[in-house]
């Protein structure tokens, strides 16, 4: 059962981090007003919306498969404060920062009505902490980190988040001009 355990908590950990990959693209395309392919814009907005509720699934997975593993040794305090963890706990520590991180997005994404526009979008600014954080955790605490699929995912993700940020502090990164001289007001 252990090892069941062990590796349905790697894989949904990977899962989670993949899908975070995804949220955050999407979320950045979402931002520029443009279209992806053939979908619409509102299209965007929505599969952003529901791939991260689908990561934060997966990231539920993830920590509570590994708080009924007794390989792992997690325990509750560890999910909730950061460098506690008996197993490489600076590691495993980022992985409790990056759950701590994306609960706060998560929790004013589903309130946003409720705590306004200003208070949403500074809290999901966190989402570009989270990811690195969530890489870093991945990476330093993985037991696949050694495997060339592993790195190689690793580096592909970094890569397009890498891109798509540069992408996104450009001049270009808005759809139209009015748009542009409308967000540097």
């Amino acid at each position: 059962m252990d090892e069941a355990m062990w590796a349905f908590g790697r894989a949904s950990g990977f899962i989670a981090l993949a899908l975070f990959t995804v949220s955050v693209l999407l979320g950045i395309l979402n931002r520029s007003g443009r279209p992806l392919l053939v979908m619409p814009r509102f299209s965007i907005s929505l599969l952003h919306r529901n791939i991260a509720l689908l990561s934060a699934v997966f990231l539920g997975l993830h920590v509570g498969s590994l708080l009924l593993d007794s390989y792992a040794k997690l325990r509750p305090v560890d999910v909730l404060v950061p460098f506690l963890g008996s197993f490489r706990p600076f590691w495993q520590g980022l992985g409790t920062v990056a759950l701590d991180l994306a609960a706060a997005v998560i929790v004013t994404a589903l309130l946003r009505r409720r705590i306004g526009q200003r208070a949403f979008k500074a809290v999901h600014w966190l989402s570009y902490g989270v990811w690195p954080v969530a890489l870093a955790h991945a990476i330093g605490n993985g037991t696949d980190v050694g495997s060339p699929w592993f790195f190689f995912i690793a580096a592909a993700s970094a890569l397009a988040v890498g891109g798509a940020l540069v992408w996104r502090l450009s001049a270009t990164f808005l759809e139209t001009s009015r748009a542009r001289e409308g967000n540097l007001r």
